[in-house]
């Protein structure tokens, strides 16, 4: 019977320590799942329920992006956002993804104050949505400007030569269909593209001097398609002030906005994805790559997406 009740007291103490270290597992378990949730969505589950600053992030190659539209459309109904940091770093895209932004930023600014941060670049689209912004600050080493248009086109007639490959065509009038790629430009179709460049270039320079208060002569000037640092930039009125979001968030205090509001930023929702096996397994691919925040789209990152844009184009080419 002794032997008996000590083999109870044993099974007894067994059981507790069994479950002390379940509980104890199952704390650390869901403590590793918060807090890979929190790393792989970086925050994206902040609310946004109390008056704030809203950050919006402009990065990488500009498209037509309707989200971001939407986004900005959203943030400009909210009540509770009291001003708006845009922070920009953008070698530019296609013309009318910059054109689209600018608008969406202009529309927003007629109820909100808005400020652009420049960060890293800021070039031909880039910095056309920071000039519709009511105030562009920029570090001293931004690279900031390169305005103007250009469209690239292949000419793979060589190539074709050397594999014997012929391309045959009837074609409704002499420019449809031009320039091809698998013939060399003549004068009328290289004339046909140049007025087409100087049309949008004529929008675009129109767009700078309007936002930067310069007369036209004065805009056209800087719109050779150099690039500038921030320091440049600011000797040429094309930014405002030099420094970061602290002196971004100086400005929005100047223009009533508390400046003891948090800094929310308004993120793609659309980017988030499914939990383990879309969004979350590109973003840790992108990690183990030593890529930055991947948001999901590694070809993004990696700047391949800029070969396959179309259209008119306003970016800088490193």
């Amino acid at each position: 019977m002794a032997m008996r009740a000590d083999d109870l007291i044993d099974r007894r103490r067994l059981r507790r320590k069994l479950t002390f270290w379940r509980v104890v597992a199952f704390l650390v378990l869901a403590a590793a799942i918060i807090a890979f949730s929190t790393w792989v969505y970086d925050d994206n589950f902040t609310g946004q329920a109390v008056p704030h600053i809203a950050k919006v992030k402009i990065e990488g190659t500009i498209t037509e992006d309707e989200e971001l539209l939407k986004r900005l459309e959203a943030i400009r109904k909210s009540p509770e956002v009291k001003g708006v940091i845009l922070s920009i770093d953008s070698p530019g895209g296609t013309t009318v993804g910059g054109e689209s932004t600018f608008e969406a930023v202009r529309k927003l600014a007629g109820d909100k104050p808005v400020v652009a941060e420049v960060g890293t670049l800021a070039a031909s689209a880039g910095y056309m949505i920071a000039s519709a912004a009511d105030h562009i600050v920029a570090r001293k080493t931004s690279i900031v400007g390169s305005i103007g248009v250009l469209i690239q086109y292949p000419d793979v007639s060589g190539l074709m030569d050397k594999l014997g490959i012929k391309l045959e065509e009837v074609k409704s009038s002499p420019l449809k269909a031009s320039p091809s790629p698998f013939k060399p430009t003549n004068d009328d179709e290289r004339a046909m593209v140049r007025k087409l460049i100087l049309d949008s270039y004529d929008w675009f320079v129109g767009i700078v001097a309007d936002r930067r208060k310069m007369t036209h002569d004065q805009a056209l000037a800087l719109a050779d398609g150099s690039i500038f640092t921030g320091r440049q930039a600011l000797a040429n009125h094309l930014v405002d002030a030099v420094g970061g979001e602290q002196e971004a968030i100086d400005w929005l205090a100047t223009k009533g906005v508390d400046a003891k509001l948090k800094v929310v930023e308004w993120k793609d929702k659309d980017r988030r994805g499914g939990f383990l096996f879309s969004q979350s397994m590109a973003k840790l691919a992108a990690k183990a790559l030593g890529l930055p925040d991947a948001g999901g789209d590694v070809i993004h990152e990696l700047g391949a997406d800029r070969l396959f844009l179309d259209g008119l184009v306003s970016v800088w080419h490193p």
